[in-house]
């Protein structure tokens, strides 16, 4: 078996960086004015750094244009496909199928992949996109795992990719109207308010015409009412049966999530992809899973794997993190004997904060003895992000500083 692609999210250059630092084998990324990454922090000359970086590491940059086109779009498809072909990423992700065509007629030579908006959940459409130049196809959230595996053998010539960890949505495959009725901002044109995570208080009675008499009520308890709010995904308990299905990519979910997200997502599903090809006959997934609950999250859920999920994949309570732990930031600068942060969350002296290395997967337990602030380099008994460029300085022992290159980054308890 050839070990599959790990693809990482990267909704800006330092977390582009921070992926491949952590074991990505690839990213997807785009920039605000074409793909549903309405909120990207990604301007082409970043865009234009990152690939290089990709290039000089080995790795690989696929570029979103995965909106559904509006004419207002179409006009600037000319200027973009000029951009594509400066830039020269690995792919271009494509829910569109007129955008599709005009890419393949535009530049022929570029792979297209199919993405998750496209909503390809049978080896039919799959074999659709294949005979249309497809190079890819991302299937939708909503396939199982069998109907997955009955697709990856009917289907051959086209790689195909499959969701493993990250965010579920409440539609089909993203494929929403909510946030545009509730809040002007459209899914599909990627500005979506995520509707589906807001509480709804209440009572709410309805009448359907064909039913007179028969009434569907919903009101709200003493739990509250998120009644779309789904857990997060996570197929990590079900990994192994995955990596030996011979799927091609495997993606992780999270456009807008920090570093911390890309590389804790990116630390602990590559050790358990290694870890199963070097001895599948004892991989088990508590430990990764351990791991990966110090990630905020809803709750985990596996979602569709096993065909269409009951209540428990959803919370209808609230939608707080299950994690007990919170980003502490990550490392600007390694000075050898000093650290500068760029800190999320308050540290303050006495602290105890995890590191994690890229170069080992246990995390270096260091208590903050000494730290100053890097705005006007005073001692500090404790430092809160707020102030533009808040970073702090704290003092390591030097013979631990080569675990910790730029990017490294650090968590704390709750």
């Amino acid at each position: 078996m050839k070990k599959p692609e790990l693809l990482l999210p990267a909704g800006s250059l330092s977390r582009l960086k921070t992926a491949f630092l952590y074991g990505a084998d690839a990213v997807y990324a785009g920039t605000p004015e074409m793909s549903l990454r309405a909120k990207s922090k990604f301007p082409l000359e970043d865009m234009e750094e990152g690939i290089v970086c990709a290039r000089g590491l080995g790795k690989k940059v696929y570029l979103t244009l995965n909106l559904f086109s509006h004419n207002r779009d179409v006009e600037r498809l000319e200027n973009f496909s000029k951009t594509i072909k400066h830039l020269n990423p690995d792919g271009i992700i494509i829910s569109d199928p007129g955008i599709f065509q005009y890419i393949k007629k535009e530049i022929p030579e570029m792979p297209l992949h199919i993405s998750t908006q496209a909503n390809v959940c049978s080896w039919l459409t799959v074999d659709f996109w294949k005979n249309m130049g497809a190079d890819l196809c991302v299937l939708g959230r909503e396939v199982s795992f069998g109907e997955a595996v009955e697709i990856r053998k009917k289907c051959r010539g086209i790689k195909l990719e499959i969701f493993i960890h990250g965010a579920m949505c409440v539609s089909y495959s993203g494929r929403c109207l909510m946030s545009a009725f509730m809040a002007s901002r459209s899914a599909n044109q990627g500005a979506c308010a995520h509707s589906c995570r807001w509480k709804y208080k209440g009572k709410l009675v309805m009448e359907e015409e064909l039913r007179p008499g028969e009434y569907l009520e919903m009101e709200e308890d003493e739990h509250g009412s998120y009644i779309l709010n789904s857990k997060d995904l996570c197929l990590m308990p079900r990994l192994d049966k995955i990596l030996s299905a011979g799927f091609d990519s495997l993606k992780i979910e999270g456009r807008n999530k920090t570093e911390y997200y890309v590389a804790q997502t990116a630390r602990v599903y590559r050790k358990a992809i290694d870890d199963y090809f070097e001895n599948p006959d004892s991989w088990k997934p508590e430990i990764y899973m351990k791991e990966l609950e110090t990630l905020q999250n809803r709750g985990y859920t596996i979602g569709f794997f096993d065909g269409i999920p009951g209540e428990e994949a959803q919370d209808y309570v609230d939608t707080t993190s299950r994690s007990n732990w919170r980003n502490a930031g990550y490392v600007k600068e390694n000075g050898g004997e000093y650290l500068i942060i760029d800190i999320r969350n308050k540290i303050k002296k006495g602290d105890k904060i995890e590191i994690l290395s890229p170069y080992k997967f246990e995390p270096e337990i260091i208590t903050v003895n000494e730290m100053y602030d890097c705005f006007d380099n005073s001692l500090v008994e404790q430092i809160s992000p707020g102030k533009e460029n808040q970073a702090a300085k704290i003092i390591i022992n030097k013979n631990m500083a080569h675990l910790f290159p730029e990017l490294t980054v650090l968590r704390m308890p709750l």
